[in-house]
């Protein structure tokens, strides 16, 4: 069992000690040293006034050495690197561009308001891929149309690469092969003596009427802060340093029940289920923050705004947690060092958008390939809702993360990467815990990372509830 904060006012000092002296050993939680480095995604004059092309613009702009230098050493330093305008047809070049797909099947705003003039509506699809799509390659002033030895399918717009091939066939360029931008560099993990984790988690779904996903995030929070197990239960959870909760706190059904047939850009309005969801969430972080520093980030369902990057939530709605310098309310994008483990992630909307347009279908697999063009979310802001930057693109990729992560998956999945100047990289896809009842641990220390499951009903007559933990 855990006590309160022993110092509330400074937050210097959590523990982890019985309720009274006779029950059992004090247990200390561990605190990592935590860097967060959030001011990349936070947002400070908002103005709408700009054209997005400013965006690709400079994307191509601060992509172009990267992918200069890449595609030399893979290619050849005397490779002949071109701009479109300066194209030759049969030579043999390189190009570095941003990828556009034409998609037949996308929506369009157009087509959203179709239902004003009597057309039919497009229906609702899971894919917008189909055999007509037709890949381009554009630079600052031209585009050509891509054949060859590139998958357009698993292509998304936005993507910048460089590819190496010859203008062969009716003005199309023919492409022999390609490369990404790959991994930045990275800064070395710092030694630990011993295990620390963090604990991962999203889409409590918040304001929905599934009882059983109440008592699965209960044992959650009562596994965090000590309510739960024997005594070596209590030792273990006391190595968790820290709690990150990757967004969709609330519930879809919390929205207005308009949201999905409005355009995006419009103002959601406030439900009185949101109202209630918040509170109750309110309620959950508390039990949370009395223990355990919490970091929570926005999603696509929580009351904040709906274009990325996400702003924090606001602290006036959580008069109860608040008090606490335990709470953290972030962005989305996240972006911290726990000790000295730089963490990166965001709450799903980047890859779920990705799934959509193209031919992949892991969440795990999307992930990786977004490492690998070195770019948060290529698809903003064509199918991706996102701020009009013009100076920069807060989405590149400056430094490789040692944890990178998305939420609100369909399920857990991890996996190890490598790049190619020796860096590592944990990929972590955290599930959505209102259908999976499962959470996951990061270790600080190795990086590994194993889900932990909770079930409200137990399969056993002896007990009421039961706590199943997979490695």
């Amino acid at each position: 069992m855990f006590s309160d904060l022993s110092a509330q006012k400074d937050g210097s000092t959590l523990l982890c000690r019985p309720g009274s002296e006779d029950q059992g050993p004090v247990f200390e939680r561990m605190l990592p040293t935590y860097t967060p480095s959030i001011e990349r995604f936070r947002l400070g004059e908002r103005s709408f006034n700009r054209q997005y092309a400013h965006i690709y613009s400079i994307r191509l702009m601060q992509m172009r050495p990267i992918l200069t230098e890449k595609a030399q050493q893979k290619w050849g330093a005397d490779l002949q690197i071109r701009k479109l305008c300066d194209l030759e047809a049969g030579e043999q070049c390189c190009i570095v561009g941003t990828l556009f797909k034409h998609m037949e099947l996308q929506p369009s705003i157009l087509k959203e308001i179709s239902e004003e003039h009597n057309l039919l509506p497009q229906p609702a699809r899971a894919k917008y891929i189909s055999e007509t799509d037709e890949l381009i390659m554009e630079d600052e002033l031209q585009r050509i149309k891509l054949e060859g030895k590139i998958d357009k399918d698993k292509c998304v717009t936005g993507s910048v690469i460089a590819i190496y091939g010859a203008e062969k066939n009716a003005g199309k360029f023919t492409v022999e092969d390609y490369c990404t931008a790959d991994l930045p560099l990275q800064t070395p993990r710092i030694p630990l003596s011993s295990d620390r984790f963090v604990l991962l988690a999203s889409g409590f779904g918040l304001g929905s009427s599934h009882a059983d996903s109440m008592l699965g995030l209960q044992l959650l929070v009562d596994m965090v802060t000590g309510q739960l197990g024997d005594q070596g239960e209590q030792s273990g959870a006391a190595s968790i340093s820290r709690v990150l909760l990757a967004g969709n706190l609330l519930s879809h059904s919390t929205q207005d029940k308009e949201a999905s047939t409005k355009a995006k850009y419009l103002t959601k309005k406030t439900q009185a289920g949101s109202v209630e969801a918040i509170r109750l969430l309110d309620e959950l972080l508390l039990q949370l923050v009395a223990s355990v520093p919490v970091d929570v980030m926005p999603g696509q369902y929580d009351p904040t705004n709906y274009t990325i990057p996400q702003q924090p939530l606001h602290r006036c709605m959580f008069p109860l947690s608040s008090v606490y310098p335990t709470l953290q309310l972030t962005t989305n994008p996240y972006q911290a060092n726990h000790d000295g483990v730089r963490f990166l992630g965001t709450s799903g909307q980047n890859i779920s958008d990705i799934q959509k347009y193209s031919s992949m279908n892991s969440h795990l697999d999307i992930l990786e390939s977004t490492l690998r063009l070195r770019h948060l979310a290529p698809t903003a802001p064509d199918t991706l809702g996102c701020y009009p930057f013009y100076q920069r693109d807060p989405f590149i990729l400056e430094e490789c993360p040692h944890v990178y992560f998305s939420g609100n998956a369909p399920s857990f999945e991890s996996k190890l990467i490598t790049g190619p100047n020796g860096q590592e990289v944990r990929l972590v896809t955290i599930p959505e815990f209102s259908s999976t009842q499962t959470a996951c641990l990061v270790n600080l220390r190795t990086l590994d990372c194993e889900p932990v499951s909770f079930s409200a009903f137990s399969t056993t007559d002896d007990d009421d509830s039961e706590m199943n933990i997979s490695h």
